[in-house]
């Protein structure tokens, strides 16, 4: 199968089910940017910052490519592919528990940095907050989304903040606190 088709050539692509869109609609934005989202997670996952977290970054990028397919699928009744349940988010709940109690708690902003690794954990979180407010964007269009996808993607920012915080605690960085009297 070739990777090409020329049939997005004059800016319109196909979701699910055979529908076109134009490449600039706020669908394909929203799911486009769940995709560049996986792949900052593959990028983390390239530096191998703390085994323990690997397995849920995997599950992670997995349930994206369901969101993602939920998202480029849509019918007057719901999505034709909508894999994402109820599960998921709960398992980013438990993850973020989990990994929270391992922390000193939060007492002020941070700033977005410390490790490489924690660092792009905070450059994801940023991409899903977009990817949120791209599928948000939808809704108030009156588009067909699943409402797992929005509070997916809320929760995992949420994960994606304390796992940047756990990942430089564990590199003996820390937060880099935000210092406000600039």
């Amino acid at each position: 199968m070739k990777i090409y088709t020329r049939t997005g050539d004059f800016g319109k692509t196909g979701l699910i089910g055979a529908q076109r869109l134009s490449k600039g609609s706020i669908r394909i934005e929203a799911y486009g940017t769940v995709d560049e989202l996986n792949a900052s997670i593959g990028v983390i996952r390239a530096y191998r910052p703390v085994t323990s977290i690997d397995p849920i970054l995997d599950q992670i990028q997995n349930s994206l490519m369901l969101v993602g397919a939920s998202l480029a699928s849509p019918t007057s009744d719901g999505p034709h592919f909508d894999g994402l349940k109820e599960h998921q988010i709960t398992e980013l709940e438990e993850a973020i528990d989990s990994h929270q109690a391992a922390l000193p708690e939060l007492v002020n902003f941070v700033l977005p940095g410390g490790s490489v690794p924690g660092s792009q954990l905070h450059f994801a979180r940023t991409i899903c907050r977009r990817a949120e407010r791209r599928v948000v964007e939808l809704i108030d269009h009156e588009e067909v989304v699943s409402e797992l996808v929005v509070r997916y993607l809320n929760r995992l920012s949420d994960l994606l903040f304390v796992l940047a915080r756990f990942v430089n605690a564990g590199s003996g960085v820390g937060d880099v606190k935000w210092d406000n009297r600039s």
